[in-house]
């Protein structure tokens, strides 16, 4: 019989947002009736510039990528003012996140997080068996980051902000006060996923790299998939203080991303435009769904994100409501596994929008 790390024991399987596939199998709906609202992906798809690179290098897709990734780093040095030796690229910014667990933690460690956040940071501390600290709320508190740091001494603390999968953001004085008052044995990550949309609704959440880049202990992540459309191609970044950076890629396989994903990502950089049109739409029409709460007597986390949480009461359910919205072609992301009654809503297209609420309103009438 095999015998397996003890520590897979109490570690849960990674539940990603029900696919398309999915629901056209088990309930018959054709693919183009189906809504996906789950996974934060950007509704307006990608760019036309990163669909003809990837279509160019097509042809390449027999030949490893440059592993240098060169031109990648060149883009991204120029857009944040830093320099090509401050950044990792990885396969999405959670593969970087699994290098610095990798790097640090062991069986005698600890991570620190606030109540609910990315599951993944918990899951890579588990596998290198390593203690979960979670503060009480949600929202990243000061006092509840300080009290739990001096007195357990995490190897890594976590500040996701905006944070997913609520949609609160920490301001940028806020993170930097919190960042001064920790020393420096441990890894500070700024998991910047979805900064962009904070950056856009209210500059106080803003915080680029360039930023944290004179604290030798902090490392800012951010991704294309969000935002810039590559949720499918999987590239995001970290960016460090080079000696940080240089340890961190003592962890990173050759070729971890693909030929397509940093041509893909090397066009998407350079788009800006196409960036502002996404959060341009979703700005619009993420007034919808608040309007829709107040209307309705819904409560919601105000969102610095793509998507908007939802929060009920006792006479609502997340579980059957998402259940119920399935059985329609509708996907959404139940949180009942955080613990929360509660469902996460991605800001999708008008029409999208329009079909989610149709749909909705039948479901918790």
């Amino acid at each position: 019989m095999i015998k397996f790390n003890k520590v897979l024991e109490n570690i849960k399987t990674y539940e990603a947002g029900k696919p398309i596939e999915l629901v056209v199998r088990e309930f018959g709906i054709a693919p183009e009736d189906v809504v996906k609202l789950a996974s934060n992906e950007n509704p307006i798809g990608t760019s036309p510039a990163v669909a003809q690179a990837i279509k160019a290098n097509a042809a390449k897709a027999h030949l490893y990528p440059d592993d240098s990734m060169f031109e990648l780093k060149a883009a991204l040095s120029e857009k944040f003012d830093v320099q090509d030796k401050n950044i990792i690229i990885g396969a999405g910014s959670d593969q970087v996140l699994e290098f610095i667990s990798r790097a640090v933690l062991d069986e005698d460690s600890s991570v620190l997080m606030s109540a609910v956040t990315f599951a993944m940071y918990e899951i890579y501390a588990k596998q290198m068996g390593a203690k979960v600290l979670r503060t009480a709320s949600y929202e990243h508190k000061y006092d509840e980051f300080m009290e739990a740091f001096h007195m357990r001494k995490p190897k890594i603390v976590y500040i996701c902000t905006p944070n997913n999968p609520t949609g609160d953001a920490t301001s940028k004085e806020e993170v930097l006060d919190m960042i001064k008052a920790m020393h420096k044995d441990a890894i500070i990550v700024v998991d910047g996923a979805y900064m962009e949309y904070a950056a856009a609704k209210d500059t106080k959440y803003a915080i680029t790299p360039k930023d944290l880049l004179g604290y030798e202990n902090v490392i800012y992540l951010g991704t294309f998939s969000k935002a810039y459309g590559l949720g499918g191609m999987r590239v995001g970044y970290g960016i460090a203080q080079a000696e940080l950076i240089e340890e961190l890629s003592k962890m990173r396989p050759p070729f971890n991303i693909s030929t397509l994903s940093l041509a893909a990502a090397i066009a998407a950089c350079k788009e800006v435009g196409f960036v502002e049109e996404s959060i341009a739409l979703h700005q619009v029409q993420i007034k919808r769904y608040e309007e829709f709460a107040n209307e309705n007597g819904l409560k919601f986390i105000d969102s610095y994100t793509n998507f908007i949480t939802y929060l009920f009461d006792e006479t609502l359910d997340s579980t059957k409501i998402s259940d119920a919205l399935l059985q329609r072609g509708v996907i959404i992301r139940n949180l009942a596994s955080y613990g929360m009654n509660a469902v996460r809503i991605t800001i999708g297209t008008q029409k999208q929008n329009d079909i989610f609420f149709k749909h909705f309103k039948e479901v918790i009438a």
